[in-house]
């Protein structure tokens, strides 16, 4: 066995690697030393004082982790101190393992959590100005129309069409004046902010239609698109997120308009081939749901391999789509490329009317669009998996399990303990043989594993000192190893 050298200093039968080593050449000729870079003494210091990753397991591995109480306890102790820690001791079982299996169901459902569809209805309005009929003959040019969109979820419960003073006007009207300022401040609380509009879509396009009367200035389509998400929430540009899009266009003549928009959603869906739409039996469905629906395909009709499950018997409708009669399954995630594609935009036709007709009672041209928002839940179950609090309430309960930890192993050495001396006062000169015997026992089995032989009554086994026997590497690691015994303290 090896001498156990401190760090950061080195062994006196390693050589340097930069040591010159002798070599064929004229007797008697000296060997050129290599040139050494000194070593900075504060880097030494430093070297001798990082912990060896071996350290901190080694204490670890020394804790002690037993918190069940000893057998036998209960017969020492007055009261029902032990009943009770065992019924705590079951109650902590029973309750670790249902908060760790409700995490596990909380995990799994944030990772198979469904999209909802809600209802986003949108109003198209447009109001004009400096038409021939508003009394504008003298400038006939000078025609004007505004469009106005804007979209809101129907759960929302807000009709941007109804004037706002409309509503609060009629709930202060019912407020009784006696009533305290908490409570009126408590009937006019703010409605709190949903998603909004641009939250659903990357790009909004306006595509004017083209005729003879409109210049390629008025026909340039109106784009908004949707910035980049980026890491500093503080530095999302104004224009990010909006309930509502204007613009504004010279025109005396009514116009027909295309108003296109491109969803925005994460994960993406995707367009389905017809081939691939029979086998899923949707139309439009993101990439982990088409490999989940394919799975789902191959094990309903049992077209996997008997010997390697990952290989898979294509049928009519899976060969219409890999063009194989076998596929490995998984090649499939890059296999359905070719038959996704991005999904057509939402397209909402409106004609801008500038005519005076139609403004003598304007009405809004309104759509309503399914649209896919977040399990209100998963936000919900998200906070409670992240919670910084959980941490340190496992720290906490890691501190106290390593305390009561300590407190059985107290309670054990104390529980030896009266053992050893009860014995001793009942029947001293039987328990002193006993205890001979058994420390006999162990000096055999210990001298048996350092030097293979089973007797220690030789004169070299009762000499001590520093080259005794007993100062082996192996006689100590004996002896640690019968102490570390639970009844090594307990006479035989």
């Amino acid at each position: 066995m090896q001498p156990n050298y401190a760090r950061g200093y080195p062994q006196g039968s390693m050589k340097s690697p930069a040591t010159a080593r002798r070599g064929p050449g004229p007797a008697g000729a000296m060997p050129v030393p290599m040139p050494q870079h000194a070593v900075n003494p504060q880097y030494l210091a430093a070297q001798r004082t990082i912990p060896h990753p071996n350290d901190a397991a080694l204490r670890r591995s020394r804790k002690p982790t037993d918190k069940n109480m000893p057998e036998g306890l209960e017969d020492v102790i007055i009261g029902e101190g032990v009943e009770q820690y065992k019924n705590l001791r079951d109650l902590e079982k029973r309750l670790d393992a249902a908060i760790v299996r409700k995490r596990l169901d909380i995990q799994d459902s944030i990772s198979k959590t469904v999209k909802k569809y809600r209802t986003l209805r949108i109003w198209i309005t447009n109001t004009v100005e400096n038409q021939p009929w508003q009394g504008a003959g003298g400038n006939p040019g000078s025609g004007r129309f505004k469009v106005r969109i804007e979209g809101r979820l129907l759960d929302d419960d807000n009709d941007p069409t109804v004037p706002e003073d409309e509503d609060e006007t009629s709930k202060g009207d019912e407020m009784d004046e006696s009533k305290d300022t908490a409570e009126g401040a408590k009937q006019t609380k703010p409605r709190k902010p949903s998603q909004r509009l641009s939250h659903f879509f990357k790009t909004i396009a306006i595509d004017f239609d083209k005729s003879a009367s409109n210049t390629a200035s008025e026909a340039k389509p109106v784009t908004w698109t949707k910035p980049q998400a980026s890491a500093n929430p503080t530095t999302i540009p104004p224009n990010a997120e909006f309930d509502c899009i204007q613009f504004s266009r010279s025109s005396q003549e009514n116009i027909n308009v295309t108003i296109s928009l491109v969803r925005d959603e994460t994960p993406e869906r995707y367009k389905l081939s017809k081939e691939l739409a029979e086998v899923l039996d949707v139309e439009e469905e993101t990439r982990s749901g088409i490999v989940l629906g394919i799975w789902d395909y191959i094990r309903a009709m049992g077209l996997q391999e008997d010997e390697e499950k990952r290989q898979v018997r294509c049928d009519h409708r899976l060969r219409s789509i890999f063009g194989r009669d076998q596929m490995f399954f998984p090649q499939i995630p890059e296999s359905i490329g070719p038959h996704t594609s991005p999904m057509d935009p939402i397209k909402l036709p409106y004609t801008i009317r500038v005519d005076e007709e139609f403004h003598k009672s304007p009405t809004p041209t309104i759509y309503d669009i399914q649209v896919a928002v977040e399990d209100p839940l998963r936000q919900k179950m998200m906070a409670l998996t992240q919670n910084p609090q959980y941490t340190a309430a496992l720290r906490q309960i890691t501190s106290l399990d390593e305390q009561v930890a300590l407190i059985i192993q107290a309670l054990a050495h104390s529980r030896a303990r009266h053992s050893f001396y009860k014995a001793l006062a009942k029947d001293p000169a039987t328990f002193l043989r006993r205890w001979i015997n058994s420390q006999r026992r162990d000096l055999e089995t210990i001298i048996g594993d350092a030097n293979g032989v089973g007797d220690g009554s030789g004169p070299e086994f009762r000499r001590g000192g520093p080259e005794s026997a007993w100062e082996t590497p192996v006689a100590k690691e004996a002896v640690r190893y019968m102490l570390a015994k639970p009844e090594a303290a307990v006479p035989r």
